[in-house]
């Protein structure tokens, strides 16, 4: 499934610095600044009175921009706690000693089983709204920022196949109190279809960003992205509504791209409006208004995020895809 974070091994663990304490970490300290001043202008009075004052400034900018060079740059941790700060998490659960593999066999029979189907009157204060549904959630916290923003207009559900995951998101729901928001612990290709079907609403958006790439050409089958999951989207998509994906790894982007862009009842954004797209057809920004944790950390080491938005065509549209 689908993650925002790095692949590998995650460990729970809190953030140890604050969002001031690390922005104020990039600022040059006015100890250093005074000091840098002081040693320059020794240099200058002991110099012949020939010396320019435009030397004497040069002498201070390259100090300064030396400095400047070596300061700490934020690792990209720090930059998700940055980015999520207005959420104000708690990072000290009592979850105890919990370890995360990124990696799992969607395939295997422990994930087998389809996930049971909530009570939607419990799970949302209005199960009428539109929903989203984040397929491989992760942390869960780019959902989190979208609810809070989005009271009494949405619901969001996210779908994660580790349930170490799926714990620690419902702690933070809890404690920010909202109520258009659930998350379950899922293998999507599965209980997809009997989610969506169930749920009273209508099915407005579907994201699948940064899923577990899954390299190697014999666990290619592992993706989530399969033409089952596909025909599940759209059957229970509303005309109108929408699927986002996105991947900082090329090969599995296309992958994703290609299978979509096969469904005839799916129109891309840049049909619309072809300045939002690169030449390539790459959606040039995150229409979403906040970054995935797997997102920030691919960027902060330089890598492309490769994005694609659909929108499901209305029924005067798809008239001509119907038998006569």
């Amino acid at each position: 499934m689908g993650c925002c974070c790095g692949w590998g091994m995650l460990r729970f663990h809190g953030i140890s610095s604050s969002s001031s304490a690390a922005l104020s970490s990039l600022m040059l300290p006015l100890s250093l600044s005074l000091s840098l001043f002081h040693s320059s202008s020794l240099q200058f009075s002991s110099n012949s009175h020939s010396s320019s004052s435009s030397s004497f400034s040069s002498q201070v900018v390259v100090a300064l921009q030396d400095q400047q060079q070596q300061k700490p740059q934020l690792r990209s941790s720090q930059l998700v706690a940055l980015e999520y700060a207005d959420l104000n998490l708690s990072y000290n659960l009592d979850l105890g000693h919990v370890r995360i593999r990124q990696h799992v066999n969607p395939l295997s029979s422990s994930f087998a089983a389809p996930a049971q189907v909530p009570d939607w009157n419990q799970v949302f204060a209005d199960p009428a709204l539109p929903l989203m549904v984040d397929i491989g959630c992760g942390s869960g916290r780019f959902l989190m920022w979208l609810a809070k923003r989005t009271p009494k207009v949405r619901n969001y559900l996210g779908l994660e196949i580790r349930q170490k995951m799926v714990k620690r998101a419902e702690v933070w729901v809890k404690d920010l109190a909202l109520d258009n928001i659930h998350f379950l612990f899922a293998n999507a290709p599965i209980s997809f279809k009997l989610l969506v079907e169930s749920y009273p609403g209508p099915l407005q958006l579907v994201s699948i960003l940064c899923p577990d790439p899954h390299f190697k050409k014999k666990y290619h089958k592992r993706r989530v992205l399969q033409k089952p999951l596909v025909g599940a989207i759209l059957d229970n998509l509303t005309p109108g509504g929408q699927v986002f994906i996105q991947s900082d790894v090329l090969e599995v982007a296309q992958d994703m791209r290609n299978q979509l862009d096969e469904v005839d009842a799916l129109g891309h954004i840049d049909d619309l409006n072809p300045k939002l797209c690169d030449s390539e057809g790459w959606l040039l920004s995150n229409p979403m208004g906040i970054r995935t944790e797997r997102e920030i950390h691919a960027e902060s080491e330089g890598a492309k995020i490769y994005r694609r938005l659909y929108q499901k065509k209305m029924l005067t549209d798809l008239s001509k895809y119907t038998c006569s």
